[in-house]
Parts: structure tokens; sequence; C-alpha cells
């Protein structure tokens, strides 16, 4: 997630998301739509069958399923989703990604505050 963003936090701007999805056979895809110290926005493109092992953050996190379908892990309980779905995420909660087909999502990251983790 090294490449420069899609968008620039210093303008206002508007990106498509329907037409900056890719996707790649057997692989995963991912975009940084906005990114600052404290906030990312990422956006990714799953085939079917690809997966990321479970792990943790120390960030805010919420998911926007915006095409197609895949099984969460949050905090060791499987969840369906699909498109249309939004799903927040606690700091350090282990969770794990399983595209049941081929699907996008869009992953915003934002830093907590002390007041937010208090």
């Amino acid at each position: 997630m090294n490449e420069k963003p899609l968008m620039n936090v210093e303008n206002h701007g508007i990106v498509s998301i329907d037409n900056e999805i890719q996707f790649a056979d057997n692989g995963i895809v991912s975009r940084t739509i906005m990114k600052t110290d404290e906030m990312r926005v990422v956006l990714f493109g799953f085939d079917k069958g690809q997966e990321l092992s479970e792990h943790t953050s120390p960030f805010m996190a919420w998911v926007q399923i915006i095409t197609g379908e895949a099984e969460l892990s949050l905090g060791g309980e499987r969840h369906r989703v699909k498109a249309g779905d939004l799903i927040y995420m606690p700091p350090h909660l282990p969770h794990a990604v399983n595209a049941v087909e081929r699907f996008s999502m869009l992953l915003t990251m934002v830093k907590p505050s002390a007041k937010a983790i208090n």
C-alpha cells in the first residue's frame, strides 16, 4: 500500500469507486484512495478464494462491501457479508477475510484518539 493515493487531502475531489476497482486472477489488488497520519482509505479487489489470514490493527476500521460476497472472521465469529454491508472493527480485534466469490471492499482506518478508547 505504498502507492500514491488517488486523492490529495489538500484539495477537494471526486473518485468513482466503480471505475477504480481492480481485480487480479488469483490475487488481491489494493489501491490507496487517501492517506494521512491519522487515517487511510483503501480499495480492495479480491479474486474468488483469496484471503487475508487473521491479524489485528491498532486502528478503528470500517469495511464497506462494494461488490460480491465474502466471509469475515471478527473476534473468532464468522460472518457472511455482501454488497451494501458496512462492518465496524474496533482496534486490536482479530479479524480475517475470505473471498467466497470475487468481491471488492472499501476499508477506512482511523487512528483512535485517547478519548475514543477511554
